[in-house]
């Protein structure tokens, strides 16, 4: 297995700047992995290629407002931080830029929501920066919700880079297959006998990092905190007993199903972290069906996407839309791969 193998061309035009309106209006690929056949649908078509029984997983996490712009005192330097996760209350880790200010002992001033906010660099990582700030705050609403560098000009509501189920922020990015759905397509789904269940992966930038090394194998994944609730836990094994379908909205809730499964035996309530990595071969042990996003080359959402489908045809598919002009990434179009 080579990072190579999960390489693919992308015209820059076909990267989604603006997200589609209505959210469910976005384009739908459905995957038949048995058949090995390939469909073209709208997202509000899902609940006719979903059956009554279902499970459907989603990712309530809420993106922070995480992007913080400063000075330094000493020197009225700009620097940005954007959070990454927090250690304390007022101990957070971060991104810094310019990365040459990350010196131990530095001082900042933070511009707020709720004022100026002094910080002090304590540690450099090798990626990350651990950043002391004079107060506790609300990441919620502390700066500018941050959205992918790809994204480029995008002046519109911020809240359109929100699900419409997530609830606490603590995520640096979010979980964006969950973009697509609206109150009247969860009513519908609901309507069918299709049950709604949730988990939390407070998503860290490190997970749409490309894989830079030959053999995806020897990437490592950051940590990030995963939470089952009991009564998911509970859902999710009452539904396998009865065989019924586990559909996973974004490959965040995939990992964080398997890899409870795969540290506990089974699906429980659980709060801890993961790290991760499902790469082709690997199997799974509770998700049946995924809804995701078109992902970029040689990351390990694509490497995910191919485990579960097959790689050729993963990669066939994804030419296709290339072909057919669908939109990727964040603000893109999605997939769905059925059994």
């Amino acid at each position: 297995m080579r990072t190579a193998d999960f390489d693919f061309a992308l015209p820059p035009a076909l990267i989604a700047q603006r997200p589609a309106e209505p959210r469910d209006s976005s384009r739908l690929m459905v995957l038949r992995r048995a058949a090995r056949t390939v469909e073209h649908h709208r997202f509000s078509d899902l609940p006719a290629l979903l059956q009554s029984g279902d499970l459907l997983v989603v990712n309530d996490t809420r993106v922070m407002a995480a992007r913080l712009f400063g000075i330094r005192p000493d020197t009225g330097g700009a620097v940005e931080a954007l959070l990454v996760r927090p250690l304390t209350d007022t101990l957070w880790e971060t991104l810094l830029r310019p990365a040459r200010a990350a010196v131990a002992g530095r001082e900042f001033v933070f511009r707020t929501t709720n004022g100026e906010l002094g910080g002090t660099v304590v540690d450099r990582g090798s990626e990350t920066v651990t950043i002391e700030f004079a107060r506790p705050f609300d990441p919620a609403t502390a700066g500018e919700v941050p959205l992918p560098p790809y994204i480029k000009g995008y002046d519109g509501d911020p809240e359109r880079y929100q699900t419409i189920y997530s609830r606490e922020a603590r995520s640096a990015a979010a979980p964006t297959a969950g973009l697509h759905f609206t109150p009247e397509l969860l009513r519908e789904l609901a309507s069918q006998g299709i049950e709604r269940a949730a988990v939390t992966l407070q998503v860290g930038p490190g997970t749409f990092k490309p894989v830079k090394v030959e053999d995806p194998r020897d990437h490592a994944l950051h940590a990030e905190h995963v939470t089952i609730p009991a009564e998911t836990a509970a859902a999710i094994l009452r539904g396998r007993a009865e065989g019924r379908r586990v559909v996973a909205v974004g490959t965040t809730v995939v990992r964080t199903l398997e890899h409870v499964a795969r540290e506990r035996g089974a699906v429980q309530t659980y709060e801890g972290w993961t790290k991760l990595k499902i790469l082709p071969g690997d199997e799974f042990n509770v998700v049946d069906v995924l809804v995701t996003n078109f992902h970029l080359p040689k990351s390990t959402l694509l490497m995910l996407v191919c485990a579960l489908a097959g790689t050729d045809f993963v990669l066939g598919a994804y030419r296709q839309a290339v072909a057919e002009g669908y939109r990727f990434y964040s603000f893109g179009d999605a997939m769905i791969l059925l059994p």
